[in-house]
């Protein structure tokens, strides 16, 4: 080895590898290779710092490739949302993800998330999204960044705050000034906080989406897209690749793209790989090519089955785009949980509202557990870039708790005091939930009957009337509901005064499409027979407060034993409530209502989500360790919208059930 020098770089995972010789020729000596030497220490140790002290990452539209720190780069990415996971589950699914083989994640950042009031916002615990790049960082995965402002997701507003409705003509995606305004605010203090975990900053975002999928929108405002790349190279500056990504079709990419935003398209498994990036090529002549959403599975509807994607097929199709050098996102990788009322809603043909699991048939489960389809992803990656050393991280640990026996802490409207902390809004004809500043779960209706109806006589919402679900009460007893599109008439008979209530719920807002202006509540007038009824009393209500606060057991401890029996018998909406104790250590379980019909549940006052088994397909609900209490007793409250079986319990079993509707006997166990 006397007389040659041998330069290496190491490697790393996805980066084209090189290797360089400078030899000497044999009348050369050692020595006479040292004058030399000294003259190049100085040159060498510059460019090292040089190289070290500015990473780059660019696009080689000659050679068609990414170029990371001047090196050929292949992403193998995988999208995570960490606002879909909870926090302590962060590092669990990175390192997973890291394992897996991946080089990347891909990651949506929601406006509504993180300014749910106009002006105030939220980057704490669940919100820390710089937290969670940190946590990406220190595993080694780099991060391509889509910040929205739309995000869709299947998301609530695909991202957009609701309270951007509160200007009911309103253009959202595009340049009307009221849109502009807030999204340059937003943007104002998002983006300074990415500038720093730029890549070229010394931080691991490679990349950076501006908006998404645009091309399905129907606006087609090329002036907001130039207003919007002009927005994020003021504040990340010009050397930051910007991208967008649409369908692979000709008429998606038309309005989706603009010059100096590089585009990128998705697909899914699919038989000819090249023909599917035909339209990005048309584009694109020149560059790298680029899937930024290959679908490893679909998302859930309710009332309809739940989605698989085959494992054989999601990887054959990876591996043809790998070996063509494509770089590729596979969405999801882990979906995770819609949590709370954050799920969104599609308008195919008619109203399709997402269900509380974001599972998605992903690589990872719902509950963070690597699956089949996870291993055969990693084995095609291996054949393409160095695989990380060592065990997968294990899934977390399941238990099966048992059944909790649930009593009735009383109707809806026997505790309208508690959750409609404010007096009611009254109007002529009713307010919808933004006019109301209430933009999520429920509004309480509430007018009289204008006259007698001592026969059966319709109570009617217009065709796309009540948005979404309206539970209709008269004179506190349950008498149907209004459900969007589909049920929306009902015979009632009564006297001149009596009260009508209307709970109405948001089901989620539409994140995908044409019209995102998807205001919720009584959004036309209800009439009675050949009378439009006037005068309504709206209840914004703050049932998640009530819940945390545990008003509604505080309040059910105080009714007289005299009472007792007028709340057991009370119909319509009401609260079911339990206390448990664990019988061990507290480990992810799965919560499932067998009898049960449609509502929504918490514990410990957290908001799991929405349920309904009678519609299925979702029959459990995920519950993470990180909300239950091993030590003390933990606290169940359900919010039951149509019918509770005679005997209320609930049961935690140690597996979820994502694919089924109605009920089955179940073999049970008490807590101890």
């Amino acid at each position: 080895m006397d007389g040659m020098v041998i330069l290496y770089t190491r490697r790393i995972p996805g980066v084209e590898q090189t290797r360089s010789e400078v030899k000497r020729t044999p009348a050369t000596t050692t020595a006479s290779m040292a004058p030399l030497r000294t003259a190049l220490l100085p040159a060498l140790w510059y460019l090292g710092v040089m190289a070290s002290s500015s990473p780059t990452f660019e696009i080689d539209y000659e050679n068609d490739c990414f170029r990371k720190d001047g090196l050929k780069f292949q992403y193998v990415s995988g999208s995570i949302h960490y606002f879909r996971i909870p926090p302590e589950y962060w590092k669990d699914r990175l390192l997973k993800m890291y394992m897996a083989g991946l080089n990347a994640i891909q990651m949506y950042i929601p406006w509504n998330f993180h300014e749910e009031t106009p002006g105030v916002y939220n980057f704490q615990n669940d919100r820390d999204v710089e937290h969670f790049l940190e946590l990406a960082q220190q595993i080694g995965l780099l991060v391509i960044l889509r910040p929205g402002p739309y995000i869709c997701a299947e998301w609530d507003m695909g991202g957009l705050p609701a309270w951007l409705l509160q200007n009911p003509n309103i253009t959202l995606r595009s340049s009307h000034p009221d849109y502009l305004n807030a999204v340059n605010t937003w943007l104002d203090v998002l983006l300074p906080k990415m500038r720093p975990r730029l890549y070229q900053n010394g931080g691991n975002i490679i990349s950076v989406q501006v908006e998404n999928e645009y091309g399905s929108y129907f606006a087609c405002d090329y002036n907001y897209l130039r207003h919007l790349k002009a927005k994020f190279e003021s504040i990340l500056g010009d050397n930051v690749v910007l991208f967008t990504t649409d369908g692979n079709s000709d008429k998606e990419l038309r309005c989706g793209t603009l010059q100096g935003l590089y585009a990128t398209v998705d697909f899914g498994p699919s038989p000819n790989i090249t023909k599917d990036f035909q339209a990005q090529r048309r584009i694109e002549p020149k560059g790298p090519l680029v899937n930024s959403e290959y679908y490893t599975g679909w998302l859930d509807y309710w009332g309809g089955n739940h989605s698989n994607a085959e494992t054989g097929k999601v990887a054959a199709s990876l591996e043809a785009m790998l070996e063509i050098g494509a770089s590729v996102n596979m969405y999801m990788f882990e979906g995770g949980t819609n949590f709370g009322y954050w799920s969104g809603a599609d308008y195919k043909m008619m109203f399709k509202p997402v269900t509380t699991s974001y599972d998605y048939d992903a690589p990872l489960s719902e509950a963070g557990d690597p699956t089949e389809k996870l291993y055969a992803i990693r084995s095609v990656i291996s054949k393409f870039m160095e695989i990380p050393q060592g065990p997968m991280p294990p899934p977390t640990v399941k238990e099966g708790y048992g059944y909790v026996p649930l009593k009735k802490s009383g109707a809806l409207l026997q505790l309208l005091d508690i959750l409609s902390v404010y007096p009611p809004v009254l109007a002529t004809f009713p307010l919808t939930f933004e006019q109301l500043h209430q933009y999520f779960g429920f509004v309480l209706y509430r007018t009289r009957l204008p006259v007698d109806v001592l026969e059966p006589t319709p109570l009617m919402a217009p065709r796309d009337g009540v948005h979404d679900f309206g539970y209709v009460m008269l004179n506190g007893e349950y008498v149907g509901v209004f459900e969007r599109e589909d049920s929306l008439v009902i015979n009632v008979v009564g006297r001149m005064g009596d009260s009508l209530d209307i709970l109405v719920e948001n089901m989620g807002r539409l994140n995908f499409g044409a019209n995102f202006n998807d205001f919720k509540g009584l959004v036309q007038n209800i009439s009675l027979g050949t009378y439009i009824l006037e005068g309504w009393e709206m209840y914004p209500l703050s049932i998640d407060d009530a819940v945390r606060m545990r008003w509604i057991e505080y309040w059910s401890s105080l009714i007289p034993r005299e009472k007792q029996r007028s709340v057991l018998q009370s119909t319509g909406p009401a609260f079911y409530s339990a206390c448990f104790q664990l019988p061990g250590p507290n480990h992810d379980t799965f919560l499932k209502l067998p009898h049960w019909t449609k509502g929504q549940v918490w514990i410990n006052g957290f908001n799991l989500g929405r349920y309904w088994p009678a519609k299925g397909p979702q029959q459990t609900l995920f519950v993470p360790a990180t909300i239950l209490e091993p030590s003390r007793p933990n606290n169940i409250t359900l919010l039951e919208l149509m019918g509770a079986p005679a005997s209320p319990w609930a049961l935690f079993i140690d597996r979820p059930i994502l694919n089924g509707t109605g009920t089955k006997n179940e073999v049970v166990m008490e807590f101890n």
